[in-house]
């Protein structure tokens, strides 16, 4: 269940990727204040915490109304976090993410906690397909919990990122930021790969 809870939050962490949401975040907050930038943060990832809850929580039944198995569904999301981690290694944001639409648009927003930064930047396809694998693959009540409680964690620790460069704007390293940002895509893409991997054996039986 440790090891589980452990990739829960690395999974969900890394797909998030607040840390490479903060350019956007603070561009589309330029604005702002200080405390309003880190109210319209916890917004976002209340709201993003709620989204990915909702997923985790109707995954079963999604796979039941569309008649999808779990390696299937797998699969699909590891090919969606490979994806969107060969971006991140190139220290970008993926289109699966936010579009240039999507960012020019928040900029005639008065609210843009909820769209685009809760959603599709912080909750977008990935994060998703990311949580319903997670919560297919949790069979019993401890592995339920530690879903949910990683979910929590991860959505606290978005929070803690985009509050730190709130209040941080002028000191945040670029150079930095891209380092970590390339490190949690190949910490994505591993975890994409073992999606793929574990999904692969199951789908060839079938």
């Amino acid at each position: 269940m440790i090891e589980y809870a452990f990739l829960t939050f690395g999974s969900l962490f890394a797909i998030i990727n607040p840390v490479g949401a903060i350019p956007a975040f603070l561009a589309m907050t330029a604005n702002e204040t200080i405390e309003s930038r880190k109210y319209i943060a916890k917004v976002a990832c209340a709201t993003c915490l709620g989204v990915l809850a909702a997923f985790a929580l109707l995954g079963p039944l999604i796979f039941k109304i569309f008649g999808i198995t779990l390696p299937a569904f797998q699969m699909a999301g590891g090919v969606v976090l490979f994806l969107v981690s060969i971006d991140m290694l190139r220290a970008r944001r993926t289109r699966l993410q936010e579009t240039q639409e999507d960012r020019a648009q928040a900029y005639q927003q008065e609210d843009i906690a909820i769209t685009p930064l809760a959603i599709p930047m912080l909750s977008g396809p990935g994060a998703i397909s990311t949580i319903i694998v997670l919560s297919g693959q949790a069979q019993t009540l401890p592995r339920h919990i530690a879903l949910y409680a990683a979910l929590a964690l991860a959505a606290a620790a978005t929070y803690g990122v985009l509050r730190f460069g709130a209040s941080s704007a002028q000191r945040l390293n670029r150079i930095l930021m891209n380092i970590i940002t390339r490190l949690m895509g190949l910490l994505l893409t591993a975890i994409a790969v073992q999606f793929m991997a574990s999904a692969l054996p199951k789908l060839l039986v079938r």
